[in-house]
């Protein structure tokens, strides 16, 4: 046995210690025995210096007496880099309300990992896939322990056993082994015929809001749509979401959507804030009193089936997730606990609905925002025969590559998840030299690692062709993980998947998507998810234009419009804009069978005739970028005479960019 005496390169030599080495040790077990010593995560970065220069061999190293430096990935040991902030708010003010266009900033000064504080909550953030690998391994260096400061913190419930709890608990133990056969990829199978009847049960709404040729918010319909499968599918309810257009969402899916919202403000405020006994740290443990309430009684009314299953038969022949918990036993005859149903129930409704509407939203915007791509899956269904009547399985969409591909890109630029949290169990240095204390929060940032210009090719691009390539088949392991990865990563993946792939094919055989606004589309930055605020689906096949009819000599009515869109004659022919005499610029009249949109640039005035009284509807094509003067509109139909009384006022038509 020989003594060696070892220091982290960038600490004083003093600092040495004393590592007894055999005598027919190899190098790459040096490094083995040095990391151990020094909490380095992965051996093979170890590297070894003396005087500034490398020790490349286990006989150069044997023949210094004096101590020796240890390198990590050729850098000396260092802390975490990360903004100073500022006393009492840190770095609160810098981060948000932008935090995904400012910790992309971040990443570009300080490099793939860096800290932040937030009023007290310390986060490191990393878009490398080598250490997010580390971080969601769940071993001897990192687990997901739900302590002060993690994102989750605010709405931890260690009998939720999956999501909300920590991993070392029995009642993870106990869900991780229960819930996941019934969101697995034999079981989501039997749940297709209900995913499709779901979707085809909001034609009719959608179908009605075609006719009107009225816009709408995108998020709030795929947020209807995405619960009523789950109520159906995890709780076996029907939250009547499609009965008619203006169907209010069920109070479970608003006070879950709630909670999520309220976890995220107080979560980003400091882990002082959530002790709180008024204000969203109230509302926040009121909502989930209030949501495991509902879900109680949700399952004392569940059907139950007539015998109990081993859980591979349960999850096959369960109506749905409450029956499969009722019903499922392992193979020594024990059950879930019952106390563990209604949080581990929460979970499944919550999360299912949540990831699956932001992602529905994303999806669509990806169809109308980036040209050609809605074209192409179109022409994939018809070329694998789809029609109306197509019953959609996982045969059927395992046929459909470009659809894959498209979801996959999707998921890559607009990846509703973002924030997967982990604890460090114990003091470490991590590839790259740099120092972690025990009980660090750290976070793969999913949406900075899936943009990392250093792993993906033009990153901004969306390209769903990029998936055929080399470059992308061998990227690097871990740099792909819309839903996380290791053994907390999400149980309901398979689940999520498959209704994607039944929604989406089915909307977008029936209808045509077309943007019904101009300017950037906004993110929620104080939701769990990163869901869009302001995305407005327009007419299915037109072209999308504000309209205006004015009073003038030529009214057009609001009944004469809707008769208009029902396809009947209009009362009078096309007519373009006109300026006319002495009276300023005048908006004209656009309508008809064949021409029913008028263009107006932005900056124009529609103004009427002088001392005339302003009768006018408005039908907002584009109402996130309407605004008429000093005020704001979000309505289909606006009548100035109640809005504004019977002064004639001027209108200005913006872009977004300048309202």
């Amino acid at each position: 046995m020989a003594t060696k005496q070892f220091f982290l390169l960038g600490e004083a030599p003093s600092t040495a210690r004393d590592v007894e080495l055999p005598s027919d040790v190899e190098f790459e077990e040096l490094q083995n025995i040095v990391a151990s010593h020094f909490a380095i995560v992965k051996p093979n970065g170890v590297g070894f210096v003396h005087d500034d220069r490398r020790l490349n061999a286990m006989s150069e190293v044997l023949e210094k007496d004096e101590p020796i430096a240890v390198s990590i990935n050729g850098n000396a040991v260092r802390d975490v880099p990360g903004p100073a902030g500022i006393p009492y708010f840190g770095n609160y003010f810098e981060i948000y309300p932008d935090h995904l266009g400012n910790n992309q900033r971040l990443f570009e000064k300080y490099g793939p990992l860096f800290v932040t504080n937030g009023m007290g909550n310390r986060l490191y953030q990393t878009n490398s896939a080598e250490l997010s690998n580390i971080f969601l391994a769940e071993d001897d260096y990192f687990t997901k322990d739900i302590v002060p400061g993690h994102p989750l913190h605010p709405i931890k419930n260690p009998e939720a056993g999956v999501f909300l709890s920590d991993t070392n608990t029995e009642q993870w133990r106990l869900a991780h082994k229960f819930l996941p056969p019934a969101l697995g990829p034999k079981a989501v199978r039997h749940y297709a015929p209900t995913m499709q009847k779901t979707v085809e049960q909001s034609f009719k709404v959608f179908d009605e809001l075609d006719d009107k040729g009225e816009a709408w918010n995108v998020y709030q319909y795929m947020l209807k749509l995405g619960s009523q499968a789950v109520g159906k599918l995890v709780l076996g309810m029907d939250f009547a979401h499609f009965e008619e257009v203006d169907s209010p969402l069920h109070e479970m899916v608003l006070k879950i959507a709630e909670n999520l919202e309220l976890n995220k403000r107080v979560s980003s405020m400091g882990a002082w804030y959530a002790k709180m006994p008024f204000g969203d740290p109230k509302k926040v443990r009121d909502t989930r009193d209030r949501i495991m309430e509902m879900m109680t009684e949700s399952i004392a009314r569940a059907s139950k089936g007539k015998e109990d299953l081993e859980l591979q038969d349960a999850a096959l022949k369960a109506e749905n997730v409450v029956d499969y918990f009722l019903r499922a036993k392992d193979n020594k005859g024990s059950k879930l606990p019952p106390s563990q149903f209604a949080p581990t129930l929460l979970v499944a409704t919550g999360a299912g609905f949540t990831t699956t509407s932001s992602l529905l939203s994303w999806l669509i915007y990806s169809l109308v925002e980036y040209p050609g791509n809605q074209e192409r899956l179109l022409q994939e269904l018809i070329d694998n025969d789809w029609d109306e009547d197509t019953q959609v399985t996982a045969d059927t969409t395992s046929k459909l590559s470009f659809l894959d591909k498209f979801i996959k890109e999707t998921q890559r630029l607009h990846n509703p998840s973002f924030q997967p949290g982990r604890t460090a169990k114990v003091d470490m240095i991590l590839p790259g030299g740099y120092r972690l204390p025990k009980g660090a929060v750290v976070i793969s940032a999913l949406h900075h690692m899936h943009n990392n210009k250093d792993v993906w090719e033009n990153p901004g691009r969306f390209d769903p062709d990029r998936w055929d390539t080399e470059q992308v088949k061998n990227r690097p392991p871990g740099s792909y993980i819309p839903f996380a990865a290791g053994p907390r990563m999400c149980v309901g993946f398979n689940f999520a998947l498959q209704e994607i792939k039944v929604f989406l094919p089915k909307l977008v055989y029936r209808y045509k998507f077309s943007l019904a606004q101009d300017g950037p589309i906004d993110y929620d930055p104080y939701f769990q998810l990163i869901r869009p605020n302001n995305l407005r689906r327009g007419y299915c096949g037109d072209e999308m234009y504000h309209r205006y009819f004015l009073d003038s000599d030529h009214l057009v009515r609001k009944d004469e419009y809707m008769a208009m869109e029902r396809g009947e004659e209009a009362a009078l022919p096309w007519q373009e804009p006109k300026v006319l005499p002495d009276e300023g610029l005048f908006a004209g009249l656009g309508y008809g069978k064949t021409h029913r949109q008028c263009s107006y640039p932005p900056g124009m005035f529609v103004a009427p005739a002088p001392g005339r009284k302003a009768s006018c509807n408005v039908d907002m094509g584009q109402p996130s970028t309407l605004r008429p003067t000093g005020n704001s509109l979000d309505m289909p139909f606006l009548d100035l005479d109640a809005s504004f009384g019977v002064e004639a006022r001027g209108w200005e038509l913006k872009s977004a960019d300048r309202t």
